[in-house]
């Protein structure tokens, strides 16, 4: 996104940003990159930027020019047009150096800062893809809900729908729990939709089954409630051991110490929803708007594990949805 506005024409100000708020929002809601190109050194004028991109569920990137406060006076002082004077300069490279630490802090989840000339010359700025786009993979896809620690069901499903589970070799340190290896009918790739752990009776063969599948890329997962929570308490957090998660932690007491750190960063590291075969496949939990779909932020991930809720919970303690 490019805007000009004449340097002369300093009173037009506030209504240049109006219109690139405007700009900016519509861009952002059809999904399209979206660049800001303003100076932007002090949180107040950060945060409203920062506050469209939550409003979009995008991801604020920060890029930052901290150039040494001498060149900055040798380029100002070349530009014929402007006539800002030395004290200009030098309270914007302050501000700018206060407001460094404090980018992260303020929402912007990546910040790349470029401190030398040579760092503006050979940056190269490289677009990726979010990691809930899978537009690329077409499956097809066998999709399983809840497992809740039912292995021996999981692995008669598995093998009706024609998957191969084989013994695996024991020096493959990738894998954990069972020694198991599952082999995909091909072309196909199975997708888990949360809630491995819980209520069945061997949540830890569950875990490193599926562990498995997705570090070989035979399958993908998404987070579900119950899996959140588990990692929550896996982390020390005060959290109430009710809806099977008591038995779980039986259950995961008997496994070694390394296991229970493979499943911590395993669940961890998985994505909210996933978009598929060219976005005719949308996976979640419990279920997403269709303007969340392939946005990122917490609200997304939120509503992906729990769908609508009123805030209030019934009788048995559980969400109202």
């Amino acid at each position: 996104m490019v805007w000009f506005k004449r340097p002369e024409q300093q009173e037009a100000t506030g209504d240049a940003f109006d219109v690139l708020q405007f700009v900016a929002a519509k861009r952002l809601s059809r999904g399209l990159l979206t660049v800001i190109d303003a100076t932007n050194v002090q949180p107040e004028s950060r945060k409203p930027i920062v506050e469209l991109a939550r409003e979009h569920d995008v991801l604020p990137v920060a890029i930052v020019l901290d150039l040494p406060m001498e060149i900055c006076h040798e380029r100002n002082g070349g530009r014929a047009d402007r006539d800002f004077g030395f004290h200009v300069v030098r309270n914007q490279s302050i501000q700018l150096r206060k407001s460094l630490r404090h980018l992260e802090r303020e929402g912007f989840r990546y910040v790349h800062v470029l401190r030398t000339p040579q760092d503006v010359e050979q940056v190269e700025i490289e677009r990726q893809p979010l990691w809930n786009n899978r537009r690329s993979d077409a499956g097809p896809f066998d999709i399983i809900g809840d497992v809740h620690g039912c292995y021996d069901e999981l692995v008669e499903l598995l093998g009706l729908l024609g998957y191969q589970i084989v013994p695996a070799n024991p020096a493959d340190d990738s894998l954990t729990g069972p020694i198991m290896r599952v082999v995909p009918p091909p072309g196909r790739k199975a997708v888990f939709l949360g809630d491995l752990v819980d209520r069945g009776p061997r949540t830890p063969a569950v875990l490193g089954l599926v562990m498995n599948m997705v570090g070989k890329g035979s399958a993908l997962c998404v987070p579900g409630n119950h899996d959140v929570k588990l990692l929550r308490k896996l982390r020390g957090k005060d959290v109430q051991l009710t809806h099977g998660l008591a038995e779980t932690m039986v259950q995961l007491a008997a496994e070694p110490p390394e296991f229970l750190q493979a499943v911590e960063r395993f669940i961890d590291g998985l994505v909210g929803h996933y978009v598929l075969d060219g976005g005719r496949l949308v996976v979640a939990h419990a279920g997403l708007k269709e303007r969340y779909i392939g946005r990122a932020s917490n609200r997304v991930r939120q509503f992906a594990l729990y769908g609508e809720t009123t805030g209030e919970t019934d009788e048995f303690g559980l969400p109202v949805r």
